[in-house]
C-alpha cells in the first residue's frame, strides 16, 4: 500500500503505525491549504517575513531560502511551518490581491483567464465558439448606405455569437 495519496501526497495513516494523530492533522494541514486555495499575491522567490497561519502563496521559479526546490507549489504557513502543495492539472486558486483565479495548467499558473467552450447565463447561451471577423465597410459612394451594410454585418456578428438576440 502506498504511503502517500496519489494526487497531493497527503499522508495514509497504516497498520501499526504509532502517533497516528500526526500523519492524521499533517493530512489536514494540507487539506486546509488546498481545498478552495487562497494565494496572497503573484508568485515569490522568497518566503515573506511574518506569514500569518493558513496564509497561502505560489512560490516563483527559482526560489530561495525555505522555499529552495519548491518552485511552482503552493506554499502554506502553518503553526508547523512551512507546507508544499504540488499543483496539480486544472488547480485553481483565488489571488486574494488581484481579485482573479489562477489555474494551473500547461505547467504553469495562468493569470485570471476563463477557458470555456460556452458561456450561459439564465439558461442562455451568451457567448459560443468564435466566429470569423467582420469585414470592414469599404468603397460605395453613398455613406448611409455603406453604414447600414456594416451595421446590419455587426448585428449578424453579435447574433452569431449569442450576444444578442
Amino acid at each position: 500500500m502506498d504511503e502517500t495519496s496519489a494526487r497531493h501526497a497527503l499522508p495514509f495513516i497504516l497498520p501499526g503505525q504509532a502517533q497516528k494523530e500526526l500523519f492524521h492533522n499533517e493530512a489536514l494541514a494540507v487539506i486546509d491549504a488546498a481545498l478552495h486555495a487562497t494565494v496572497e499575491g503573484t508568485p515569490l522567490s522568497t518566503p515573506p517575513a511574518s506569514p500569518q497561519s493558513g496564509q497561502c502563496w505560489l512560490v516563483a521559479s527559482g526560489a530561495a531560502g525555505a522555499w529552495a526546490g519548491e518552485d511552482n507549489n503552493l506554499a502554506s504557513w502553518t503553526s508547523g511551518g512551512w507546507r508544499f502543495i504540488r499543483p496539480v492539472e486544472g488547480m485553481a486558486v483565488w489571488d486574494r490581491v488581484a481579485q482573479l483565479d489562477r489555474r494551473w495548467t500547461g505547467g504553469e499558473w495562468s493569470h485570471g483567464e476563463i477557458s470555456a467552450a460556452s458561456v450561459t447565463i439564465g439558461g442562455a447561451q451568451v457567448l459560443g465558439s468564435r466566429q470569423p471577423a467582420v469585414t470592414s465597410p469599404s468603397g460605395g459612394t453613398t455613406i448611409d448606405t455603406e453604414a447600414r451594410a456594416a451595421l446590419h454585418s455587426l448585428v449578424v456578428a453579435l447574433r452569431t455569437h449569442g450576444l444578442i438576440e
